[in-house]
């Protein structure tokens, strides 16, 4: 386990479980001594940071852009909080994300043929966003959905079991499956220009996912001025995590580590389970402290 995270998440994302205080006594109980909380397009859970002993937290946000028509996820750390950008980026989310949350339910039930709990539903929603995580969750305890061949592989035993929700997600509802709604977030480049407008670093968010060893996109990608790749991510495999370091390396760039800790929407995911060896977690450490985000 690392003692630095820098990708976790909140109730202020979607779909994250536990509060800034369960977090951040998660983080102390773990053990780590450097922690950033990069909820998705929002800042509000540093409104809620009170006193934290024993572990330095880094003010950060995990903000969604789009480059060449892919959608991706870019870290900003150091950033300024209270800055109206980001209250104004997740209003506009927020909203646009209401309006799709009935088609995306739509789609998942004329392609997948699942029972949900509308209701229910509802009920879980935080400001009534139907998540493909909440969507999954309700689908699997409902029993008519056991037999449902599509539902199979996110039961106990299942080729997806290990993160139920996210996997699911992942495999109906990214960009490119059956049911995405398709979501206008800013450009990449306005993202990293915002974060460098306050002195932040931006970091690209586990790009496994996201550029999957296209050789010629992350090619494009790393012409823009990041100052980081997120190397060790909880979704990377070894020859991923090797890929993007050599990436990194090649381009100057800093090599970060995070778990993208959400709490039951990927129960195999632990604060602190980074991958990242020691040596290289004690020159990260050096290079944040450089960069005045440690002490």
């Amino acid at each position: 386990m690392n003692t630095i995270d820098l990708h976790m998440h909140s109730q202020y994302s979607i779909d994250g479980e536990f509060s800034v205080k369960e977090l951040c006594e998660q983080a102390n109980h773990n053990g780590l001594r450097v922690m950033a909380i990069a909820d998705h397009n929002s800042t509000r859970a540093y409104h809620d940071v009170t006193d934290i002993k024993g572990v330095q937290l880094i003010p950060a946000i995990e903000l969604d852009c789009t480059f060449q028509g892919h959608d991706f996820h870019l870290l900003g750390y150091g950033i300024n909080p209270e800055a109206k950008e980001y209250a104004e980026i997740e209003k506009d989310i927020i909203t646009q994300e209401q309006q799709a949350s009935a088609q995306r339910l739509a789609l998942l039930r004329e392609h997948l043929h699942i029972y949900i709990d509308e209701e229910e539903l509802k009920r879980r929603s935080f400001h009534g966003i139907y998540v493909a995580e909440t969507i999954c969750e309700i689908a699997m305890e409902d029993a008519r959905n056991k037999d449902n061949p599509h539902m199979k592989p996110y039961y106990f035993g299942g080729a997806r079991s290990d993160n139920p929700y996210v996997n699911f997600y992942w495999d109906y509802c990214a960009q490119g499956k059956v049911a995405y709604v398709p979501i206008h977030y800013m450009s990449m480049e306005k993202a990293i220009a915002l974060y460098h407008s306050q002195h932040a670093l931006a970091v690209l968010a586990h790009p496994g996912n996201n550029v999957k060893e296209d050789a010629a996109l992350l090619e494009a990608l790393l012409k823009l001025p990041f100052n980081g790749i997120e190397v060790y991510s909880s979704y990377h495999t070894p020859e991923q995590i090797a890929y993007y370091k050599q990436a990194a390396l090649q381009h100057n760039l800093l090599i970060t580590c995070g778990s993208d800790f959400h709490g039951k929407t990927k129960p195999s995911v632990t604060m602190g389970k980074c991958h990242m060896p020691k040596e290289e977690e004690e020159m990260l450490y050096t290079q944040l402290q450089a960069n005045g985000l440690c002490k």
